[in-house]
């Protein structure tokens, strides 16, 4: 499951991103939401895609030897994957699990368009996205240092839960909000 509901949102983000919005619109870009929370199966099925099935049974081993078993539970249920690389956040480990990150789009003609280069009056939308994010406090996905992913705004700092919670607290708390799936 993936939401594209702001209101899915923690409380705190919800009127940043909000306000994110409406700036963009005020420069003439118009962002649309695509994700906002996304549930820690959706997440698996992402982190699978492009990945050889050595590197997933690795990580599953990872999350059952530290007693992440839902975690492990999640990558393995999904089965196998296709796709183009999306994520490098496992399940659990990305903030759309927490509510607390937003994917969007730029919408250009009536379309969405996916370059951070292509410039609209003088303009490119992601630009304006990042820009309007910072402005606001929040972590934006165009300056991550590995994995430019542009349409990703998160409220923490923190590239992944990892950096706030153990990885024993982010098991138990993905199966309390997302084990009735």
């Amino acid at each position: 499951m993936a939401s594209r509901d702001i209101n899915d949102l923690i409380p705190k983000f919800r009127p940043l991103v909000k306000q994110l919005l409406q700036n963009c619109q005020t420069r003439k870009v118009e962002m649309r939401v695509s994700q906002t929370l996304r549930d820690p199966f959706e997440q698996a099925r992402l982190w699978r895609q492009a990945r050889p099935i050595g590197e997933i049974k690795q990580k599953i081993s990872t999350f059952r030897a530290a007693g992440a078993n839902f975690l492990a539970h999640c990558l393995e249920s999904v089965g196998p994957q296709n796709g183009g690389h999306v994520t490098d956040a496992p399940p659990g480990l990305s903030w759309h699990q927490w509510g607390e990150a937003m994917d969007c789009f730029w919408l250009v003609d009536g379309k969405a368009e996916f370059s951070p280069n292509k410039l609209v009056n003088g303009q490119n939308g992601y630009r304006v996205y990042v820009e309007e994010a910072v402005k606001l406090g929040l972590t934006a996905g165009g300056l991550f240092k590995k994995l430019k992913d542009f349409p990703h705004v998160q409220l923490r700092p923190q590239g992944s839960p990892t950096g706030v919670f153990t990885l024993l607290e982010i098991d138990a708390e993905m199966k309390k909000r997302f084990d009735k799936i």
